[in-house]
């Protein structure tokens, strides 16, 4: 499709204004967003073919006029400009400057900032982790009769489970437990433990008493990483937004969002950052929803996913600028240079 000049920055101010105010744009309120020289008449003339073309819609209840999903699509490949504000990246680059972050904690970060900044829902779907390698397992006695067994990955993820044991089971053998452990599993992958842990087993049994406990609690935290998992920030967020005022619609979208398996069938989309604008059936049965995601890696073959959900009206620009430097500044932490921050990672537990 072919616009002109003049046709396209009367899109781009359409679509802007509306996104802003969630209110039909009229001829008159363009002008101080257009930047050049045109007069009413002509933006309402040209507002026209626009809608002809099935870029604009006019609604019932004004005379304004309101952005198509085909004209948000159209806005979204040929003429929003990316750019973030000068305060709002820095005061990102603050939170991902940290050292000593986990994995999951800069996820979470990640998504309840996108949530915060967009007024939308955002999801983290985590990468899969049983492709990582165990970097350290740890016991931490907790009282007489519990501790807390901890598995620290490559990218620095963690799963800790707490399990209970007879007093007959000493400090002493906690400690020889995760001695025999680490020097038989370290460097593993975590697809492969379970099955380790189960060729390692008569060893266990042989120099560590009541080793059933422990075995299981590690197999317990081993399993933590077998799925993708996923977490939804901001959901409160879609209560002020007027394109799910309706309750019925509303009650839809939160069930679309309880279902994890749908997200994870998104994962495998092409290209790293990927619009969809009412184009799949879950989203075309709650009308007006659109989907932000953004890929990024944390080693190799390792994918995770941050999604912003929200209406068409969406500041597609704000939501895609923030995307693309999260998922930048992840990779950054917990992508190709993977082998320093192994080294770094297992130098610090040893010292601890």
């Amino acid at each position: 499709m072919d616009l002109t000049f003049r046709q396209e920055a009367i899109l781009k101010a359409v679509v802007e204004e509306f996104t802003r105010t969630a209110q039909p744009i009229g001829s008159k309120s363009l002008i101080p967003f257009l930047g050049i020289s045109i007069s009413s008449a002509t933006i309402r003339n040209e507002l026209a073919v626009l809608e002809k073309v099935g870029l604009l819609e006019k609604t019932h209840t004004s005379s304004g006029r309101v952005p198509s999903l085909k004209g948000y699509r159209y806005y979204v490949e040929h003429l929003m400009e990316l750019s973030l504000d000068d305060s709002i990246e820095s005061s990102l680059r603050q939170i991902f400057s940290r050292r000593h972050c986990s994995l999951e904690d800069v996820m979470a970060a990640s998504c309840s900032i996108l949530a915060e900044m967009t007024h939308l829902t955002s999801m983290v779907i985590e990468p899969d982790k049983s492709r990582q390698t165990l970097i350290r397992l740890s016991l931490i006695p907790v009282n007489n009769t519990q501790a807390v067994a901890v598995v620290v990955t490559s990218t620095g993820q963690t799963e800790h489970r707490l399990f209970h044991f007879s007093q007959d089971l000493s400090i002493e053998d906690l400690k020889e437990c995760t001695d025999l452990l680490n020097q038989e599993l370290e460097g593993t992958p975590i697809d492969q433990l379970v099955d380790k842990f189960e060729k390692i087993r008569p060893t266990l049994a042989a120099n560590v008493s009541r080793h059933e406990v422990l075995f299981e609690a590690f197999i317990s935290a081993f399993l933590g990483f077998a799925t993708h998992e996923s977490k939804v920030y901001g959901r409160a967020n879609m209560l002020a937004q007027p394109e799910f005022a309706d309750a019925a619609k509303l009650k839809t979208l939160m069930q679309v969002l309880e279902n994890e398996s749908l997200f994870h069938e998104w994962t495998g989309m092409p290209g790293n950052v990927c619009v969809q604008i009412n184009q799949r059936n879950e989203l075309i049965q709650i009308g007006d929803c659109s989907v932000v995601s953004a890929k990024f890696e944390t080693g190799t073959n390792e994918q995770g996913q941050l999604m912003v959900v929200g209406p068409s009206r969406m500041p597609y620009a704000q939501v895609i600028a923030l995307m693309d430097y999260m998922s930048e500044q992840i990779e950054k932490m917990f992508g190709p240079r993977l082998e320093g921050v192994q080294d770094e990672q297992k130098s610090e537990q040893e010292e601890t």
